[in-house]
């Protein structure tokens, strides 16, 4: 079974069992690009539901469109809302027209869903319709930036909470080796001791500066352009839509949404795009550091540094028995290179606009939510099957450290930096310890003074002494 639509380039014939139309089936057939379908995001379908929603509320108050037509359709925003008919968006991320496929995708499916609530069959567009109803008062050029800020906003609160849950499991690592001794390093070179438990905090305050960038952007999220239309000029729209759409946008999200005071402006800029994927790169490049300091200090296990036990999660070869491999720190490396990665396409999208409008925002759609998804992801991977299990291995890095020659610093202010440093050479050159240097051969400090200078609390909070 199947039914006719038109549109002003002819008839194309739709399955009568779908609610997206011909607008969106031309979509469909025109742009198969990154083979992914905007119904992949459920964020990003509730966030057009709610523009639409708030549209058609704006619209029956105002009287612009038949009230019982206008309640149908909110009835279909609320079925999406609810997580039904995602199937029905069809459109590709990557489109030309600004995203117009996807917005005439999402008027087409609320209006068959409205259609069947008014005992009408599905594509009756004299009685609702796609351009003139659903769309009433509206441009893809405002409708398709909004959704995209709103659906960036509930994406980012997710990456948020994933952030503030690794932070927290770091913290809480920190506290339990706040008594594991072992050795600092810089340049990858013994440097001074500290504890394991100073260092699992340093990677979470780290990661947690994180979390303010991300709020930062934010607030550019909230700024839209809703009720600008085609360039920001309100064109076709009744002159009170603008500011009691975006009103009922932010009560029906509970968001704190409000009107550029300039729509043309925000019509055309892609700043809170920028401003957001920078965010999610920043905290990319923090979690690469932090997960190859992990590696690091996991090396080994019986050749490299081995301070640190990861969660063994599978066999690591198919050749070598027995081989484990830090895969959670791994995929988590790999995942912030994407993000990163895909910065770059938000930054030249952004940068492609050209006078009233940028036509680049599907991809700019498509790399940000595609960034704050493998991060979220990769971050409750990384708390869950790697940072909650950490085991140290806290007497072989306490070996470490009174084995090292690092710890001569901590008796410079005894003995001056030039025989701490003939010392230590003579350490390095004949194999000795500093121990035995200082105290057994040279007899320059008593074994109490001795244990006194390298007790636990001074090699982790050195007290300053002449």
């Amino acid at each position: 079974m199947s039914r006719i639509e038109h549109d002003f380039l002819g008839d194309l014939e739709i399955p009568d069992d779908v609610y997206y139309g011909v607008q969106s089936l031309r979509g469909k057939e025109n742009f198969h690009i990154t083979e992914h379908s905007m119904n992949e995001d459920e964020y990003f379908i509730k966030a057009f539901a709610q523009v639409k929603k708030a549209a058609a509320r704006t619209n029956k108050e105002l009287g612009t469109i038949p009230a019982n037509v206008a309640d149908a359709l909110i009835y279909a925003c609320d079925q999406l809302l609810e997580g039904k008919y995602r199937d029905q968006f069809v459109t590709d991320w990557l489109q030309g027209g600004a995203g117009t496929s996807t917005n005439m995708n999402t008027n087409e499916v609320i209006c068959s869903i409205a259609c069947e609530k008014l005992g009408l069959p599905k594509g009756s567009q004299k009685q609702v319709s796609p351009n003139d109803h659903a769309n009433f008062g509206q441009s893809t050029n405002d409708t398709y930036p909004t959704a995209l800020h709103l659906a960036m906003y509930y994406r980012s609160e997710d990456l948020l909470k994933a952030l503030q849950q690794l932070v927290q499991a770091y913290y809480k690592k920190a506290d339990e080796f706040k008594n594991v001794l072992k050795m600092g390093r810089t340049h990858l070179q013994d440097a001074v001791p500290m504890t394991m438990g100073q260092e699992f905090h340093g990677w979470g305050r780290t990661i947690e500066d994180e979390i303010e960038v991300i709020k930062d952007a934010q607030k550019h999220l909230r700024v839209i352009n809703l009720g600008g239309t085609a360039i920001g000029t309100t064109v076709t729209c009744h002159p009170d839509y603008p500011a009691k759409a975006v009103k009922y946008l932010a009560e029906q999200t509970g968001i704190d949404f409000h009107n550029s005071d300039d729509l043309i402006a925000a019509t055309s800029d892609c700043g809170a795009y920028v401003a957001i994927s920078s965010a999610a790169k920043s905290l990319a490049v923090k979690l690469t550091k932090v997960c190859n300091d992990m590696r690091l200090l996991a090396s080994g296990p019986r050749t490299g540094l081995s301070e640190i036990n990861l969660p063994m999660r599978q066999p690591g070869s198919s050749i070598m028995p027995g081989k484990v491999n830090p895969v959670i720190p791994e995929v988590t490396n790999q995942a912030s290179f994407l993000a990163i990665g895909l910065d770059t396409t938000v930054m030249l999208a952004a940068s492609a606009g050209q006078l009233e409008l940028n036509v680049m925002e599907p991809v700019i759609s498509f790399a940000v939510f595609t960034q704050m998804k493998v991060l979220t992801n990769a971050m409750i991977a990384l708390r869950e099957k790697c940072v909650d299990g950490i085991t140290a291995n806290a007497e072989h890095t306490k070996d470490l450290v009174m084995n090292s020659l690092g710890i001569v610093t901590l008796l410079k202010p005894h003995f001056g930096y030039m025989l701490c440093a003939e010392m230590a050479k003579e350490g390095y050159t004949e194999g000795k310890s500093l121990h035995q240097i200082v105290v057994e051969e040279r007899k320059l400090m008593t074994e109490e003074k001795w244990n006194e200078v390298f007790s636990f609390q001074n090699l982790i909070a050195p007290k300053f002494e002449m």
